[in-house]
């Protein structure tokens, strides 16, 4: 018998896919949608200590291999997202809060929030890179992500998440910081800073000139980055960027992930993409052998 369950970092999942953040996290109401629709856990948008507009329009812009947006954290703020939590944290499987700060002190008291309205566990975003003095300006650094996972960790009892950006030659040093200092697990990747231009108006898409690169195109980049942490990493590994088939999702798994998110898969697939993708990897696992998610955890690596 197929079995997709899997276990890591204090979390049960009923399959490995998640929602990720930034993609139906806003309401209560679709986090609860997304996982009646088959997610094995979903993530909140990330989340600051107070309301941010983020940035004008143009945000966003589809291209043929994925999506390029620089939204800038809006979001209602930490108080008012209570009520959001509220309504997600009966949806059946796990919720995880996505938070940004500046400072460890802000990161203590939104995930000491976060953990009071019910999330199962955290997710420090510290890798965003269109949001000036927020994630990948703090996520290049080994030493601040060490401050910021320590300090965080030492005031809260439930699961942390790092979510690692690619935007750095220096990747591996930043996890192995981040699990030096208690980290419980990490995600990997956030997007890619990346533009476009229009011929037409000659001038940048987007208002913000350069946003995050998502999709198909960024998937051999999370592979790599997921199949180097886990040479180097004893704690688990989600993998992020990308997957929107069950077979990008086994990718994930035999390079060292544990758990996979999905996040542009559902603007190219729908909805279903989470029913489609467990489908799609029982087939492929019956064709090939495989019982369970854990025996092909990392068996990549030779």
């Amino acid at each position: 018998m197929i079995t997709l369950d899997v276990s890591f970092a204090g979390l049960t999942l009923k399959n490995p896919t998640m929602l990720a953040s930034g993609m139906m996290g806003e309401t209560g109401a679709s986090l609860t949608r997304v996982s009646a629709l088959g997610a094995g856990a979903v993530v909140t948008k990330s989340i600051g200590l107070e309301p941010r507009y983020g940035y004008p329009n143009p945000t966003l812009v589809e291209l043929p291999y994925g999506y390029i947006n620089a939204m800038g954290l809006p979001g209602p703020g930490i108080e008012l997202f209570a009520e959001e939590m509220q309504e997600a944290c009966h949806c059946g499987v796990p919720v995880i809060g996505s938070l940004f700060a500046a400072v460890p002190d802000d990161f203590i008291e939104l995930a000491g929030r976060m953990k009071d309205y019910g999330a199962d566990a955290v997710e420090l975003n510290l890798s965003c890179p269109h949001a000036k003095g927020y994630g990948m300006e703090i996520g290049i650094d080994p030493q601040a992500v060490g401050k910021i996972i320590r300090e965080v960790k030492g005031s809260v009892d439930i699961p942390l998440i790092a979510k690692l950006t690619p935007n750095t030659h220096l990747l591996v040093e930043v996890a192995k910081e981040a699990e030096a200092a208690g980290c419980d697990c990490v995600a990997a990747i956030n997007t890619i800073k990346a533009m476009a231009i229009s011929v037409e108006a000659r001038r940048p898409l987007l208002f913000n000139k350069t946003g995050g690169l998502s999709g198909p195109a960024v998937k051999p980049v999370g592979l790599r980055c997921v199949y180097e942490l886990a040479e180097v990493l004893e704690i688990p590994i989600i993998g992020v960027g990308g997957a929107e088939s069950g077979r990008d999702v086994l990718e994930y798994i035999m390079a060292g992930a544990s758990a996979v998110q999905i996040g542009s898969g559902i603007g190219r697939r729908g909805l279903n993409v989470f029913q489609e993708i467990c489908t799609e990897m029982k087939e492929l696992m019956a064709a090939n052998d495989i019982q369970s998610i854990q025996e092909i955890v990392g068996v990549a690596h030779v």
